[in-house]
């Protein structure tokens, strides 16, 4: 049995999304026990409950013995305020563990990444589980957690390590203390609901920030406002060229992103989820 634990260190859900997803465990998944911590569904202005309920409920997650993994529940914005705090306090049953989410979760992802603590992994979240095409999403997360690979991105070769941002979140989190190192690594990013130009300025203010990586995958751009001027190149274009800028090839597509296409992205080198 693979017991995971669910938290959201970012955004609330509801708890018709903390239903939908047990009841396509129970339905499916007879070796995964899921448990929801009560924080999940605190509602404190735009966050979960206030930094030091998060980073309690986080903690309260990670460090308890009986669960395999911690499964963040949402994105939204928020993780970036207790991820330094969280890995400060992680005791030695944390570093056993895996974490799975994306979006605004990257923040804590990274700042897991670098303190070596567990495995870490790209992949959609329990609040997409009351859509029809989001739970194929999440069973793909499930299926990992589980031992099987097909959901992995097919780009990962097992020799190179990977890891995938939230391209803003990426670009936030570069050069603070929690930015892990990703020498040596493909890097995959993805975004969401901004304009071109600020593709653009992300990958500026990466250009200047990220080590030598063995290249650049982008993931799905969507949702992108219409601005009052063409901006001239596709997010493609816009890869493309900062990558030559940077030096870094430039090598594809990646299946990430906000859709539920969202692939998995194990931190490091691909494999299948601890404690499975």
């Amino acid at each position: 049995m693979t017991n995971i634990a669910i938290c959201a260190p970012a955004t609330p859900i509801t708890r018709d999304h903390a239903d939908a997803l047990r009841q396509l465990v129970a339905d499916e998944f007879p070796g995964v026990s899921v448990t929801f911590h009560e924080q999940c569904f605190a509602e404190q202005g735009h966050f979960a409950g206030d930094d030091l309920t998060r980073l309690s409920a986080l903690l309260d997650c990670a460090n308890d013995p009986q669960f395999d993994a911690v499964w963040f529940a949402k994105g939204g914005y928020g993780s970036n305020r207790i991820a330094e705090a969280a890995v400060a306090q992680m005791n030695p049953n944390a570093r056993q563990k895996t974490y799975v989410g994306f979006s605004d979760c990257g923040y804590l992802l990274g700042a897991l990444y670098k303190a070596g603590i567990g495995q870490c992994a790209h992949g959609s979240m329990p609040v997409s589980a009351r859509s029809e095409t989001g739970s194929e999403a999440v069973r793909r997360v499930l299926r990992w957690f589980g031992g099987d690979n097909s959901g992995l991105e097919p780009s990962l070769d097992g020799v190179t390590p990977a890891a995938a941002f939230n391209l803003i979140t990426l670009a936030m989190l570069a050069k603070t203390p929690a930015m892990p190192d990703l020498t040596g690594h493909v890097v995959m990013v993805e975004e969401v609901a901004e304009h071109l130009y600020a593709i653009d300025r992300m990958f500026f203010a990466l250009a200047g920030s990220l080590p030598r990586i063995a290249g650049i995958r982008l993931g799905a751009v969507t949702a992108v406002p219409e601005n009052y001027v063409e901006f001239g190149q596709n997010e493609e274009e816009i890869a493309k060229y900062w990558c030559d800028r940077m030096g870094v090839p430039y090598l594809g597509r990646a299946e990430i992103g906000h859709t539920a296409a969202n692939r998995v992205v194990p931190f490091g080198l691909a494999g299948p989820a601890r404690g499975s």
